[in-house]
């Protein structure tokens, strides 16, 4: 489908891996801690794309503007930090998509709005990464998604031209951005979708319901 293509970028969270036991539980313990009841996993995980504005979001009805929030959020982050890689797994098809990008002439790389403070250890631990081209955080340029300059330093670190990449994301920033770097997108059906999401309106140039599906549009 999409022949001139020379590189593969994703989104990290909801995209290449499930990370939203380990984000759930950082938050869970908060409330087990304060002695509150533990909520299941299931509570968490349509916000786990949010990070901890979802997370504390969930367990304690927080916003960014709720008092407190600052000192909440380090906790989380704290918490996460210990538990960031003991239930994260690559999602199912995952494995298999890397290694056949691996196996032929496409680079591949992630840009996550996800910290460097979490993104590198994470990163370093999980094998799945160990060939990536390249791999952006939310804070290694001045801007995060939906901005598109992660994704221009995606592309600069691989030396690629953004029009030879495509971008796969969850989010519906994730679609925005690969856009405005002009990019072509592919919305991830299967990751963090909140419930009231509608890809369909997203603008994104193809939709697929698991990784290996993106192979066929690279074929």
């Amino acid at each position: 489908m999409w022949k001139h293509v020379r590189a593969v970028l994703f989104d990290l969270d909801g995209t290449l891996i499930d990370s939203a036991p380990d984000l759930g539980a950082a938050a869970d313990k908060m409330r087990v801690d304060r002695g509150m009841p533990s909520l299941p996993l299931h509570a968490y995980r349509h916000m786990a794309g949010a990070g901890a504005r979802g997370m504390l979001g969930i367990a304690f009805g927080m916003t960014p503007e709720s008092a407190g929030f600052a000192e909440m959020r380090e906790e989380f982050f704290r918490n996460y930090e210990q538990c960031m890689t003991e239930r994260t797994y690559a999602f199912e098809g995952v494995p298999e998509l890397i290694q056949a990008l691996e196996a032929g002439p496409l680079l591949w790389g992630v840009v996550t709005n996800k910290s460097m403070r979490f993104t590198d250890p994470l990163t370093r631990q999980m094998p799945l990464f160990a060939q990536a081209a390249a791999v952006v955080s939310g804070d290694t340029t001045p801007h995060s998604k939906p901005h598109p300059e992660p994704l221009f330093e995606a592309a600069r670190r691989m030396q690629i031209a953004p029009e030879h990449c495509i971008y796969v994301g969850d989010d519906e920033r994730d679609i925005q951005a690969g856009a405005a770097a002009g990019m072509k997108t592919v919305a991830a059906r299967y990751g963090y979708l909140g419930a009231t999401a509608d890809t369909v309106h997203w603008g994104a140039d193809a939709h697929i319901n698991s990784p290996l599906e993106l192979l066929k549009l690279l074929g």
